[in-house]
Parts: structure tokens; C-alpha cells; sequence
């Protein structure tokens, strides 16, 4: 691409001032009116240049994206919403459902109708089961104006019901509901988390890290696939440090739920839920705690605003004076700082840029090509073959799982036990919208920020959240506790058993290729030149 010819701009602006000429700043036109002779011409010139550059630029990246996005990809899901007329292991939450918990098969055509028309009115003609409305089904369809289309990024088929890694996914959320209570610090010696990791470690398919002998270990269980995910506190930094909110700070310390407040382990209420029933209240702990347990994570997702945790965590690293990462204009000068560019007004913004861009993307995935249950789905399915012998076929190293009985004799019975009343949101599984804009957000922080940067004074939540305590392991590094804040994030969902791990995987991967695109086309629009290097969730660098 030609560069902007903004040295003639320039020049010329800087002959209109030194004319004399205080010029309305409305249009070039209005500009090359009040401007004398050969300056007026130069002017106009120079605007239209400007004008001409400001076009091209738009329409490369669009030539760029167009061409990222051929040929069209054509996102694949599993086949099982083709295979079985039952719906069974289909998204079907909000529609009327019948007394052995499938769904009504003309609402689910009516939701097939539209996404195969995409018409506005055929959505409006989806019937509800309920009073809780279904969530944005047409925003994948949108288009936008940055980043790649929303049919131009995919994530993988999800697992099949059938298969060892769903098998060793649902048993790993067993366990996280089993262990929502358990405080990070009693992990090391806790028996129930032992048994879990025990478990997990023998399912020939289970996807999270496990230590360098292959086990799966208290150390590792439940954890992020990211290299920084296994290094120190479960928790990231930047969900316990204080936020600098302008000349607020605010403390971490957030609301929670009391422990053992599990919703849905019964059948009418999973049953009335499914057809979009509204919610029975929460019970609260009076007390403010810093995140101490699994619990106190889903309670933390349950309240966000979306991109909330990486806006903090931005906040944070500029208050602490994080370095920029080397590749920016500003590490490298010694008279100018960043500030509307490479600075805290850019990055701050841009971590809103990606969210919303990322979300219609993994919209167009959830909606429009894969609708995978929920857990909660695949816990009644679960359950009915458990407890009446329904015949839904699943991998039998599910049904060896220690969770399940373990599940049965604390709850009464094998429905995946919620940590919200409502158990999910009111759209489908795959992928997911919090891992996403994590993926995302992530990918802007450790394009910014000094990954290498050593954070100071780590802490550690005590056993009951009411203290932060030093921490005495190795070093925290920017890089490391913004991926482990990626993985809480998301894996919090996981933990209040709305989502998947690989809900959480592969829509990180997402999340971050629409970044990538994203900084890929501004890194035209800048008038220094910049590289930016990424370490990516699967340990590759690209650079910029």
C-alpha cells in the first residue's frame, strides 16, 4: 500500500496558519474558501490527497479481510442435530419442552427456520416455553466495519456425546461442582480434590494439563491449557490487586454466594428452567471476600460486565507502571509519550474494540452453526438414563466416573448441580461469549504490555477470602497472569456449570484470531512504525 502523503498534508496546513488564515475546521471546502491564491490551491489538493489516502486505506483493509475470508469458510458442526429427530443433544433451552425434558420438535423447527432464512420475522415467530427471551440469535448475522466477519473465523465441531472427550469433559465438571467450596489454599492436602485429579488422570481423553509424568495433580486439576496458567495461585494478580478507577480505588473484595448454594439437582426445577422458567432467588454471603474458591469465581462471572476483568487488569498494569512492550513507538523514544496512541486512551478503548467484534463472531458460531447444550442439558440426559433407563447413548467412562456417584449420593440424583438459579443464559454452549472476549481481550493486553514484566508484591487469598497474603513462589509475569486471568475467566464458567472446556479452548482461539485481525488491519493507520509481538494461548509467537 502507498503511505499517506501526510508530509504535503502537513505542509500545507502549516503554509494556511503561517498565512495569517484562522480557518473553519468544518470541511476542505470551506478551508480552500477563505485561502488566497496558490495556497488555497495547494490547499484543496492536499485535503483531496488526504481524502483519497483515508479512502484507500478503507478499502485495503477490506480487500485484506475479504481476502482472509476466502474461499468463505463453511463452519462444520458434529452431525448430532441432524441425527437425532429428539433434539437430544441440541440447544433448546427457552423453548417449550415436554415432562421428559425434550424439547417441543415444531419449536425447534421454527428455530431452524430462521436461522435458514435469517429473516427478522421468522425469529419473532420462534414460540417460547416461558418468560425468559432468547439471547441476541440474530447477531451473527450483523456485519461490522473492523476485524474479520463473523463467518470468517470457526472454532472446531464440538465433541459428540458419545465420544471419551465429552466423556472426560462432563466428568471434569462433576467434579468442579463437587468442589466449588474447597478454598484454593486446602487444595494442596484436600481428599476431594486428590480423588478428582485421581480420576481425571484415567480418562483416555481428558484435555486439561497434567504434570510432566503424564497425572493429572492437584497442582494442574481444573487449571488453563496456557504455559502461564500453571504458574503460581490458581488466581490471577489481576483478579485480587486493587483497581485504580481514577481517583477511586477499588477493592477486589466482591459478593458471593454462601457455600453449598447449588441450584437445579431437582427434576421439576430443572425441568421448569428448561422451558425458560424464572429463576428462584440467591442466597448471598453477607460478607465482602477476595476469591478464595470456585464458588467465589462463578459468582464473579455471573455479575460481570463482559470485558470488565481485562479493563481492571489494564487499570492495574498502567497504575503499576508495567512497561510497554518493546516493539512500540513509545519504549523506544526518548522526547515522546503514548497516550491517544500507545497509551492509555488506546489501550483501554481497544479492549472494548475487540469485545464487541469477538462476540458477534462467536455469536454466528453459537447460533447458526453448532447449538450445543448446555450442561445442564446434558446433566437431565444423564440423569434420565440414570435414574428410568433412558436410552441416550454416552461414552462408558463417563458412567465409570467416581463424580457421579459421588454427585447421586450428596444431591439425590445425577443432574449437573448449578451455581446460578437459572443455571444458563438463554443461548447456546459453543462457543463461549466470557472465553472469547477473553481470548481477545487477552491478545490487546500482551500486545501492549512487557510480557516479561515481573509483577510486584504477589498475594494470595487466605482459606476464607477476608486477607491477602504475601506470596513467596516464583515470579508473576505480565504475560503469564494475563493468561491465567484468560483461563479463570472462562473456566469460571465451567466451574458454575454452564459451559465446557472445550467452550473454553477453543473459543480463546477465537477470540484472539479476531484480535490478531483487528491489529493486524490498524497497524495501516499509524503514522509510526510499531511491531507488535503476541505469544499466542498455544505457545507460538506471531508478530506484527
Amino acid at each position: 500500500m502507498p503511505p499517506l502523503d501526510r508530509r504535503t498534508f502537513l505542509r500545507t496546513a502549516t503554509a494556511a496558519t503561517a498565512a495569517g488564515v484562522i480557518a473553519p475546521a468544518t470541511t476542505s471546502e470551506a478551508l480552500a474558501q477563505v485561502l488566497p491564491g496558490e495556497t488555497r490551491r495547494r490547499t484543496r489538493r492536499s485535503y483531496r490527497r488526504r481524502a483519497a489516502d483515508c479512502y484507500r486505506v478503507r478499502v485495503d483493509a477490506a480487500r485484506a479481510a475479504r481476502r482472509g475470508n476466502l474461499p468463505v469458510l463453511v463452519p462444520t458442526a458434529n452431525g448430532e442435530e441432524a441425527e437425532f429427530a429428539d433434539r437430544r443433544w441440541s440447544y433448546a433451552k427457552g423453548l417449550p419442552h415436554d415432562a421428559s425434558g425434550l424439547v417441543v420438535p415444531s419449536a425447534y423447527d421454527a428455530l431452524l427456520a430462521a436461522v435458514a432464512s435469517g429473516r427478522p420475522e421468522d425469529f419473532a415467530r420462534i414460540p417460547l416455553g416461558g418468560t425468559r427471551r432468547l439471547t441476541s440469535p440474530q447477531a451473527g448475522l450483523a456485519f461490522d466495519l473492523e476485524g474479520p466477519d463473523a463467518f470468517g473465523v470457526a472454532v472446531r465441531p464440538a465433541p459428540r456425546a458419545d465420544s471419551a472427550e465429552l466423556a472426560a469433559e462432563a466428568a471434569e465438571l462433576y467434579w468442579l461442582a463437587l468442589a466449588r467450596d474447597v478454598p484454593f489454599a486446602d487444595w494442596p492436602s484436600d481428599p476431594l480434590v486428590a480423588a478428582a485429579a485421581a480420576d481425571l488422570s484415567a480418562l483416555s481423553d481428558y484435555r486439561g494439563p497434567r504434570s510432566g509424568d503424564g497425572r493429572v495433580t492437584p497442582a494442574t486439576v481444573f487449571r488453563g491449557n496456557a504455559r502461564g496458567d500453571l504458574v503460581g495461585p490458581f488466581v490471577s494478580q489481576l483478579l485480587w490487586l486493587p483497581v485504580p478507577m481514577g481517583s477511586l480505588t477499588i477493592d477486589q473484595r466482591q459478593r458471593t454466594l454462601l457455600p453449598g448454594t447449588d441450584f437445579l439437582t431437582a427434576w421439576d426445577a430443572w425441568l421448569a428452567v428448561q422451558s425458560g422458567a424464572e429463576p428462584t432467588a440467591t442466597v448471598d454471603d453477607p460478607t465482602p471476600r477476595w476469591i478464595r474458591s470456585l464458588r467465589d469465581l462463578a459468582a464473579y462471572v455471573h455479575a460481570d460486565a463482559l470485558y470488565q476483568a481485562y479493563l481492571n487488569a489494564c487499570l492495574i498494569l498502567l497504575r503499576l507502571g508495567a512497561p510497554l512492550a518493546a516493539g512500540l513507538p513509545p519504549a523506544r523514544s526518548p522526547n515522546q509519550a503514548g497516550f491517544v496512541e500507545w497509551g492509555g486512551p488506546h489501550v483501554l478503548g481497544l479492549l472494548a474494540e475487540v469485545s464487541t467484534r469477538a462476540l458477534k463472531c462467536v455469536w454466528a458460531q453459537k447460533w447458526l452453526v453448532h447449538r450445543r447444550c448446555r450442561p445442564e442439558e446434558f446433566g437431565g440426559r444423564l440423569h434420565a438414563r440414570l435414574a428410568a433407563g433412558a436410552a441416550y447413548d454416552v461414552h462408558p467412562e463417563l458412567l465409570a466416573s467416581d463424580a457421579l456417584e459421588r454427585t447421586a449420593a450428596r444431591f439425590g440424583g445425577w443432574l449437573l448441580p448449578q451455581a446460578f438459579p437459572e443455571g444458563s443464559p438463554t443461548h447456546p454452549s459453543y462457543g463461549a461469549g466470557h472465553a472469547t472476549v477473553a481470548g481477545a481481550c487477552a491478545t490487546v493486553l500482551k500486545a501492549f504490555f512487557d510480557p516479561s514484566w515481573v509483577l510486584p508484591d504477589p498475594v494470595v487469598a487466605s482459606a476464607d477470602g477476608l486477607a491477602l497474603l504475601p506470596w513467596t513462589g516464583p515470579e508473576l509475569t505480565v504475560g503469564d497472569e494475563v493468561d491465567k486471568l484468560a483461563a479463570n475467566i472462562a473456566i469460571a464458567r465451567d466451574a458454575a456449570g454452564v459451559h465446557w472446556r472445550t467452550d473454553y479452548a477453543e473459543s480463546h482461539l477465537l477470540g484472539e484470531a479476531v484480535a490478531l485481525a483487528i491489529l493486524r488491519q490498524q497497524k495501516a493507520c499509524h503514522n509510526e512504525p510499531f511491531t507488535m509481538t503476541v505469544r499466542r494461548f498455544d505457545g507460538s509467537v506471531v508478530t506484527i
